[in-house]
């Protein structure tokens, strides 16, 4: 093998930033290009990259990160981003970023974590990450109907206008733990990019309330994303400002700690997102969701 050189921390260097991206674009779909320019590439993504002709050929990302974990802080180091060039694939690249992140990172925060597809459920292991299996929640809307509670109105914020924006990256970095179970912050650079990328349209502000709702109706089915407020919420009012008169069910994609009657968790079988943790954390309540707006 030849030896690549080892980049890293190059948000500011324009070629290995592009590189990095069309690799991002070509193995994921992804152009990060719209959030950089929001500003949403800080400090706490960082890429691990090997470099070939100052081509970006094998990158491991992270997201640092605070977890809120039944009230307690912990310090994390997501791992993401996790992609090899197919011309320079089994050449042990990946694992080499896995190994120099590990040795980097794993005496300062308490602990790593990722998300894993099915083709890497074999690969995670060798490096110490134990799977861990995740809960959904829901409740059925007509539980929802029974209680009389006010309703609020619902604006739709958008990415292309300056004062949306500038109000979710407010929202983001002063808002308040979703959860007290499973939460975390500090990490406005992950929700803006799932506002500026794969949730778009799915962002609403509800004025009353001073809360973002990220959410989506399918097929008589409401997704909650994530809700984010700068304070403590009435969640029935906000439940009953968004679902439909043909919602059945409700989706949570984080974990839950509202109390709701009728709330029920249920062990997740099979994932396109497998969570993975190093070292394993007993610290985790038996059903839990990490949020969705936190995977990188």
């Amino acid at each position: 093998m030849s030896n690549y050189q080892l980049v890293s921390d190059y948000k500011h260097i324009q070629k290995y930033r592009e590189s990095f991206n069309a690799l991002a674009k070509s193995i994921f779909g992804i152009d990060f290009t719209p959030w950089v320019e929001q500003g949403g590439w800080n400090d706490k993504y960082i890429c691990y990259s090997f470099i070939d002709k100052d081509q970006v050929i094998a990158n491991a990302s992270i997201n640092k990160m605070t977890i809120i974990l039944n009230q307690k802080e912990y310090n994390a180091i997501q791992i993401g981003t996790v992609m090899t060039h197919p011309d320079y694939r089994m050449q042990g690249l990946s694992r080499k970023l896995i190994d120099h992140i590990i040795a980097m990172y794993e005496q300062e925060c308490d602990f790593i974590y990722l998300f894993a597809n099915d083709s890497a459920l074999d690969f995670y292991p060798k490096f110490g990450f134990e799977r861990m299996q995740e809960s959904s929640f829901s409740i059925n809307a007509s539980h929802l109907r029974n209680q009389t509670s006010k309703t609020h109105s619902v604006q739709q914020l958008a990415m292309n206008n300056s004062v949306d924006l500038t109000m979710i990256k407010k929202f983001a970095e002063e808002r308040v733990p979703v959860s007290s179970i499973l939460s975390v912050i500090n990490n406005e650079h992950q929700l803006l990019f799932y506002f500026i990328l794969p949730f778009h349209d799915s962002f609403y502000y509800i004025e009353e309330a001073d809360v973002v709702v990220i959410f989506r109706h399918e097929d008589h089915q409401l997704h909650i994303f994530d809700i984010i407020s700068t304070k403590s919420i009435d969640i029935n009012a906000i439940l009953n400002s968004i679902i439909s008169p043909e919602t059945e069910a409700i989706h949570f994609y984080f974990t839950p700690d509202y109390a709701l009657d009728h709330m029920k968790a249920e062990l997740i079988p099979q994932s396109e997102d497998t969570l993975f943790v190093r070292p394993f954390l007993t610290e985790l309540p038996k059903q839990f969701m990490f949020p969705i707006t936190s995977h990188g």
